[in-house]
């Protein structure tokens, strides 16, 4: 999709003038867009997850990078691909983080984050207009609309992670499967601009679109081949590292052909073709109606896949995106069985620090939460209370080994044992 010039001089129109600050929006800005979406969502999870750098760091570290990277935009005369399409990727990753930060540390409803999100793009949207009296790229030729910009360009990377990451817990859809929907999305919107829809709105509805479809990708190319656990996504297998490499280079391929051909330079392109303005309200106002059928139906189809049988809840309780399945209580023998095994792996613990093996250590801790995290509905069915307070002292002892805390660092050995033998001492004071 590629949106007409057109010649704008809105009276709210303030700041020194510069050269168009983004590019022409041409095939190029779409394949670049993607490929920046994609990276967004696995480069991010490599460095939260594989690298185990923990969600708050890699979102504090990136917002650290989005503020150089734009500052360094900002500073520009004109559109530059180098420093445009960088700040793209780091405010893709950034978005991206920001939505996973609700969602994951704050257990924020992706519903709720939908909501909020949409609700801000619009105050956004609203200021903008009501200051400049244009949404279009292609008057980003002052500061105010340069911030506006990068500000709507953030807003609509959170919104598009939420939304996207919303339908896939509505739908239970693979991650191959959930990429049609955003590019079919895309298409009918690309056919309703050819028709005559409002070019602005046409491109904004396809670029925050932009994002669930990448991210989809992403997901396809980086998950396993065969799921982890239950309702685990399945796709290719390439890994979040691998999968971020070929879309990296794609990207320093695609602006370096950019930077050579200058052929996304506003000015250059407007030397070249002849401008096409839209002036037909007629042929708006019913692609108008256009988008609000394919509004209706795109809700219908969501409703319809949400309401299909699928897996709702993993059996093995290892999923870090289903809850686990209910489980009956455990009987007599069995609840004493369960304690017995914590009271040994916290004795193993113990003796390990002691013997100041500290790697050994963490596993059978790491161990320990596996294994708690997989009986926690079974004991709690058999006395809720003793188990909130086994718990809390379980997370006491996760606490002092960084583990599921990642922003800050394991304690000594020796408070390590300490927090160890209270465990101990709860669990064989406290009886299921």
């Amino acid at each position: 999709m590629t949106t007409p010039t057109t010649t704008v001089t809105p009276r709210g129109a303030t700041g020194s003038r510069l050269l168009n600050k983004v590019p022409e929006v041409t095939v190029w800005f779409w394949i670049i867009k993607i490929l920046c979406t994609t990276v967004g969502e696995s480069f991010a999870d490599y460095i939260n997850t594989t690298l185990g750098f923990g969600l708050t760091n890699t979102m504090l570290l990136f917002t650290a990078v989005f503020a150089v990277v734009l500052t360094w935009q900002f500073r520009t005369k004109r559109y530059s691909p180098f420093p445009y399409w960088l700040t793209v990727v780091v405010v893709s990753v950034t978005g991206t983080l920001y939505t996973d930060m609700l969602t994951d540390q704050q257990h924020v409803p992706l519903w709720l984050s939908t909501t909020v999100f949409s609700v801000l793009l619009a105050i956004v949207f609203g200021v903008w207009w009501l200051r400049e009296r244009t949404l279009s790229i292609h008057s980003i030729t002052t500061r105010p609309r340069e911030a506006f910009y990068w500000l709507t360009v953030l807003v609509t990377f959170a919104l598009g992670t939420a939304t996207g990451d919303w339908t896939l817990e509505l739908t239970n859809w693979t991650p191959a499967k959930s990429v049609l929907l955003p590019l079919g999305l895309i298409a009918a919107i690309t056919g309703l601009w050819r028709f005559g829809a409002n070019p602005v709105l046409s491109f904004w509805l396809a670029y925050i679109l932009t994002r669930p479809l990448g991210a989809n990708i992403g997901d396809w190319l980086a998950s396993p081949k065969t799921p982890a656990s239950a309702g685990e996504p399945v796709g290719l297998g390439l890994g979040t590292l691998v999968t971020s490499l070929i879309f990296l280079s794609a990207i320093l391929a695609t602006v370096v052909y950019l930077s050579i051909s200058r052929t996304d330079v506003a000015e250059t392109r407007e030397m070249t073709h002849a401008p096409s303005v839209t002036t037909n309200p007629r042929k708006e106002r019913t692609a108008l109606g256009g988008f609000g059928v394919l509004a209706v139906a795109t809700v219908a189809l969501l409703v319809w896949a949400h309401n299909q049988p699928h897996v709702t809840c993993d059996p093995t309780g290892q999923s870090e995106t289903l809850p686990a399945c209910p489980k009956a209580a455990l009987t007599g023998s069995q609840t004493a069985a369960a304690v017995a095994k914590y009271e040994q792996l916290a004795q193993t613990a113990i003796a390990q620090d002691k013997a100041g093996t500290a790697a050994a250590s963490h596993a059978t801790v790491q161990k320990m939460r596996d294994d708690w995290d997989a009986d926690a509905t079974s004991l709690q069915a058999v006395n809720n209370t003793t188990w909130t307070l086994l718990d809390d002292q379980m997370d006491a002892v996760l606490k002092t080994y960084a583990i599921d805390h990642g922003s800050i660092k394991p304690a000594p050995a020796a408070e390590q044992e300490r927090q160890l033998d209270v465990l101990l001492g709860d669990l064989r004071s406290h009886h299921f």
